[in-house]
């Protein structure tokens, strides 16, 4: 419908600053000549969508204009404070529980619930976590850069001084995204392997793109080394592999037992922990120099009591 295409141009506009007719076109799927009607449509309604032409040319709406809260619905509302409630279940945050309020507040006690619950609670890691989240919070908004002591998986601890950029959760964890000033790249820091986090003097200057961007870049920049395995399985673990190794089932037996292939970071220990974990359950078929690996890693286990 037309009222629903001119509002969502409105909220991108509102979001996105200037765009040209060619992204929105795309974006709500219709012709340039569309978005422009569409565009006199919302000056005509008071809204102040300014142009501009050129290689920089597009629409943008005047920082001027405020939208009405109801514009949303209920829905959006129940939606929102869903989200916000998952947040506040993994960081405790003044901020946090203050904005879930002010949100609460629009609807009445009856509308708030969905039949979506985000609960991160019993995946939230120690205390000390949310004491350096609360830190890194504030530095981020101070635009300074910070220092700490990093430990990696592989134990090797180095200084670091970065600049913070945003704080994501992922992967069960806690991380820092920020630009590293030794490798003058971008870097995921878990923040579980911090210590001695420190503010320092010296002031962001660099301007960086948004954090959505770089966290996907990032991802598509994955240099880490990767190996393919081949597990054979009992089918008492059958779920718990599928669960936690997120691997594909090749071939699957009568008898509920199976054969899995794994892609997974060589020097990740998550997916070889899981795999002892299975004790007798499990097998490595492939490759030869895992299987070797992970028997000297058994008889280590042995050693100890011994």
């Amino acid at each position: 419908m037309k009222i629903d295409r001119l509002l969502g141009i409105t909220i991108y506009l509102l979001n996105n600053k200037k765009t040209s007719a060619k992204i929105l076109s795309d974006k709500f799927e219709v012709s340039i000549r569309t978005i422009q009607r569409d565009i006199e449509t919302l000056c005509q309604a008071g809204i102040p969508v300014a142009s501009s032409v050129g290689v920089d040319g597009g629409y943008e709406i005047l920082d001027s204009f405020k939208m009405n809260r109801q514009i949303a619905g209920e829905n959006d509302y129940a939606y929102i404070i869903s989200a916000l409630q998952g947040l506040a279940s993994a960081y405790k945050s003044q901020s946090t529980a203050a904005t879930l309020e002010k949100v609460k507040a629009v609807l009445r006690k009856d509308k708030r619930d969905l039949n979506i619950i985000l609960d991160f609670n019993t995946l939230s890691e120690n205390k000390n976590i949310n004491e350096k989240l609360k830190l890194l919070e504030n530095i981020i908004a101070e635009k300074y850069s910070v220092s700490f002591e990093y430990t990696n998986a592989d134990n090797i601890t180095t200084i670091k001084e970065v600049e913070p950029i945003a704080l994501t959760y992922r992967w069960y964890s806690w991380y820092l995204l920020g630009y590293s000033l030794k490798k003058e790249d971008y870097r995921l820091y878990k923040i579980l392997r911090m210590m001695n986090l420190k503010k320092t003097n010296s002031r962001i200057l660099r301007k960086h793109e948004s954090a959505h961007i770089l966290l996907e870049k990032n991802e598509a920049k994955d240099i880490r080394k990767y190996i393919d395995i081949k597990l054979f399985g009992k089918c008492e673990i059958k779920m718990k592999a599928i669960e936690y190794l997120n691997g594909h089932i090749e071939a699957e037996y009568k008898n509920g037992d199976f054969i899995m292939n794994l892609h997974v970071p060589e020097n990740e220990q998550f997916w070889l922990g899981t795999i002892l974990s299975f004790g007798n359950l499990a097998k490595i078929i492939e490759p030869e120099q895992l299987k070797r690996k992970l028997c000297a890693r058994c008889d280590e286990i042995l050693n100890l009591y011994k």
